[in-house]
């Protein structure tokens, strides 16, 4: 599904565009650039008793971004402004939100940072940050640090100061993000390894991803259920019984999910998702969301058609609409059981291809219409591994 550009209606919006298919759409920037931008003015406001109406910040990327300060407030030893998130094109959740730096004089020379009200705190290991820290990863914290370092120089001054930053919203905005999950608390993260954010990007989905594994490893799980989303973690709870206190999810990303585990060192996944997300990575799509590829029609003809289904059939499947229409008509036809281990065999295949020898990988789909419709050899007993916690 595309999404429509934003109308640009700030004077400091950033104009850098990129291409997104067909679509032109505007890039904006991260709360970490924000917070580094806000760190700067505050920093200026306390040292030379001036604030300026913009400042300019050089990005990782290399693309400058002009923030525009808002807010401001100081006092004997202290200043504090804020500068608006942009998000550009892409459907954020902290879009239009104000990223608040507030700069305080300390005896200790050095910059610190730390996260206020609304910038969450990490309660788990395996995070960007040590647990107890404030969620601003470690670039943002080198953006801040350097802005604050210049503008110490740029007013000859030296000494300590103390940097936190907070953003009023970030508790609620919190709940819209994948914070909760990961053992954030408190309010939203400070992120960005590049300062500008990508419009529509699979970067932060699968970095999300990838935090949830690093997470998870971090506790010492070493055999993880993953499920592409909701309906595959209601089904494993509520249907299969299954204890998930080692469970991520991982979109359409199923690809990059068997990857990353693998590279930590997982012994065992066991990926539990819909029929129609599945029977994709049954013919090797890896990467499951419709804009990549479908093939879900496709797949289920071709193995009706290797367990018998005439033409008729096949052509009856082929202009199905969901997999439950599909397997309404294998009902019909006698065919359900002999497709779906077909597609089983071939799903089973495609993991194990993919996974390689450096972990166990077992899967179990199903309809909520029909429940289970296929599981893969081993994956009674992978599932045996997950009980519910007492």
């Amino acid at each position: 599904m595309s999404q429509k550009p934003r109308e640009v209606d700030d004077l400091s919006a950033l104009e850098h565009y990129i291409s997104v298919g067909r679509e032109r759409l505007r890039c904006g920037y991260t709360t970490g650039t924000c917070a580094a931008a806000a760190a700067r003015g505050a920093a200026e406001l306390l040292l030379t008793g001036k604030l300026p109406p913009v400042v300019r910040i050089d990005t990782p990327a290399g693309v400058p971004v002009e923030a525009e300060l808002l807010e401001p407030a100081s006092g004997p030893d202290w200043a504090a402004c804020a500068v608006r998130k942009d998000g550009g094109d892409d459907p954020d959740a902290t879009h239009g939100t104000l990223i608040f730096a507030r700069v305080e004089r300390r005896r200790e020379p050095g910059v610190t940072i730390d996260g206020g009200a609304g910038v969450g705190r990490v309660t788990r290991p395996g995070l960007d940050q040590p647990v107890g820290a404030a969620a601003i990863n470690h670039v943002p914290r080198q953006m801040i640090a350097g802005q604050v370092a210049e503008a110490m120089a740029a007013a000859g001054r030296d000494g300590g100061l103390r940097v936190v930053i907070s953003a009023p919203e970030g508790e609620r905005l919190a709940e819209r993000t994948f914070n909760p999950r990961l053992g954030i608390v408190g309010g939203i993260s400070i992120l960005g390894t590049s300062g500008i954010v990508r419009p529509m990007s699979e970067a932060a989905l699968i970095d999300s991803l990838r935090l949830e594994q690093d997470m998870l490893s971090a506790a010492g799980a070493r055999d993880i259920v993953v499920t592409p989303g909701n309906y595959g973690e209601a089904f494993a709870r509520e249907v299969l019984g299954l204890g998930l206190d080692h469970w991520c999810t991982c979109s359409n990303y199923i690809g990059e999910a068997i990857d990353h585990a693998a590279g930590l060192g997982v012994r065992s996944l066991l990926l539990v998702g819909h029929v129609g997300k599945l029977c994709k990575v049954a013919a090797g799509v890896m990467n499951t969301h419709s804009r990549v590829a479908d093939g879900r029609r496709e797949t289920l003809c071709t193995h009706a058609a290797l367990c018998g289904g005439d033409r008729e059939t096949v052509k009856r499947l082929y202009r199905t609409i969901t997999t439950d229409e599909a397997v309404a008509i294998l009902d019909e036809k006698g065919l359900r059981e002999a497709v779906m281990a077909s597609l089983t065999r071939a799903l089973d295949e495609q993991l194990k291809r993919r996974a390689g020898r450096a972990m166990e990988i077992e899967a179990i789909f199903f309809s909520n219409r029909y429940g289970i419709l296929g599981q893969t050899a081993g994956a009674h007993r992978l599932a045996a591994l997950h009980p519910i916690s007492t």
